[in-house]
């Protein structure tokens, strides 16, 4: 009997060896090459081990799924996104560095299974835009998770940089006067110019005193002019597109743009400056004055001039469930279709500073991917499965998750009753 229950547990103990999956049959878009007919996708332990067509002579205990029909394609990246119910800076003061978005999310939230629901499975959280600058942004896989620490692409949440700098100028972070806020685009400026001028006093006087008092309003800033901070800069009109370049090239960073509304007025000025371009699309009218001028052909004008270009959904104000539309839209304003699969995948990884771990299906990096009915571009086409780090998160079939994926608002509404009778 001992000896059986130390047989027992040692069987326990042994550590479980998780076998190869190979997905079979689909069209296969790797976005680090051309798309592949009849492909194999084979992930092993999270990460992904091989892309290319099919091959019979599979390692022995690889499980096969058949996908025949479908289309495989990675996880989609969505560099501005506002789920989680988070929020950034109050109104004591236009700069707030120090605040980190990712002390307020709640992983938990149904806003994340907007984004499983549309294949989304790397995203930027921001801070609110009504700010000069709202606070740090956090780079999050939308995982079932309790806790955030579970979703992040950082170990370290206390000294760890975990995500981008949200900055932005134009009429959300003008407000008015009186009080802390600039009134108008010049002051608005001046302040930003003030804080990262004393940010450089603060580092020469760590330089000289190593044991000089903390500041972490001056640290974060120092991790943005040392290039290891990316600054998100929202931004619409031409005007304060340069203004945001030229702060940049005044402080030694080069700013991932968002929304950059009239960015197709400057975008050989963009091309200049090495800055990306992070675009949103809008399909009906509204919206704020400054993004008046938001077209469709802004993607194509600035991949003509050279500009790296990604979508992101801004959610909610776009849907995450419609990110793909994004990418057709673009090329219905005249961007190339390469570079619009590009724009909701690997475009977005290099301006997150994650392109060596997601943004394509190559061996080695991590198994983050979607399985759709259709073509990527296609109005028709639903995202079927989501899967992270080969875990699927999202599958279309189950009932709960269906509802979800076509569902009103009413269904991520905290502790709504949900119905799934369809």
């Amino acid at each position: 009997m001992r000896l059986a229950f130390l047989l027992c547990a040692l069987l326990f103990a042994l550590p479980v060896v998780a076998q190869p999956t190979a997905y079979i049959g689909a069209t296969i878009y790797p976005i680090a090459g051309p798309p592949i007919e009849d492909g194999m996708l084979i992930v092993e332990d999270g990460r992904i081990v091989e892309v290319g067509p099919v091959r019979t002579n599979l390692r022995p205990g690889t499980q096969q799924v058949d996908v025949t029909g479908k289309v495989i394609m990675p996880g989609l990246v969505d560099t501005h996104s506002h789920v989680g119910e988070g929020d950034g800076g109050d109104r004591s003061a236009p700069l707030h560095p120090a605040v980190r978005i990712l002390d307020a999310i709640d992983p938990m939230s149904d806003s994340f299974n907007r984004a499983r629901a549309g294949g989304v499975t790397t995203m930027n959280i921001m801070p609110g835009s009504g700010h000069l600058m709202s606070g740090q942004t956090v780079y999050v896989k939308p995982r079932h998770a309790l806790t955030i620490d579970e979703m992040l692409f950082c170990d370290d949440t206390l000294r760890g940089i975990c995500g981008g700098m949200k900055m932005a100028n134009g009429t959300n972070s003008i407000r008015s006067n009186p009080g802390p806020f600039p009134g108008t685009r010049a002051k608005s400026a001046a302040l930003v110019r003030s804080l990262f001028l004393k940010a450089q006093q603060y580092q020469e006087k760590k330089e000289a005193d190593p044991d000089h008092d903390r500041d972490i309003e001056m640290e974060a800033l120092l991790e943005v002019m040392d290039g290891r901070r990316i600054v998100h800069f929202h931004t619409h009109r031409s005007h304060d597109i340069l203004t945001a370049l030229r702060l940049g090239d005044e402080f030694g960073f080069t700013p991932v743009l968002h929304h950059v509304s009239e960015g197709w007025k400057v975008a050989d000025e963009i091309a200049a400056a090495g800055a990306p371009a992070s675009i949103i699309v809008l399909d009906s009218p509204g919206g704020k004055i400054e993004a008046d001028e938001l077209y469709f052909i802004t993607g194509g004008v600035l991949e003509a001039a050279g500009v790296d270009v990604a979508y992101h959904t801004d959610d909610y104000i776009t849907d995450s469930r419609l990110f793909l539309r994004s990418a057709a839209f673009g090329v219905r304003g005249g961007m190339s279709r390469t570079a619009a699969l590009e724009s909701v995948t690997i475009a977005g990884a290099r301006m997150l500073g994650l392109a060596d771990r997601i943004g394509s299906l190559e061996a080695g990096k991590d198994a983050d991917f979607i399985v759709l009915s259709g073509d990527p571009l296609s109005t028709y086409t639903h995202v079927e499965q989501t899967y992270l780090d080969g875990e699927k998160v999202f599958d279309r079939a189950d009932p709960e998750d269906r509802a979800y994926a076509v569902g009103g608002y009413e269904v991520y509404r905290s502790g709504a009753t949900h119905h799934h009778d369809h």
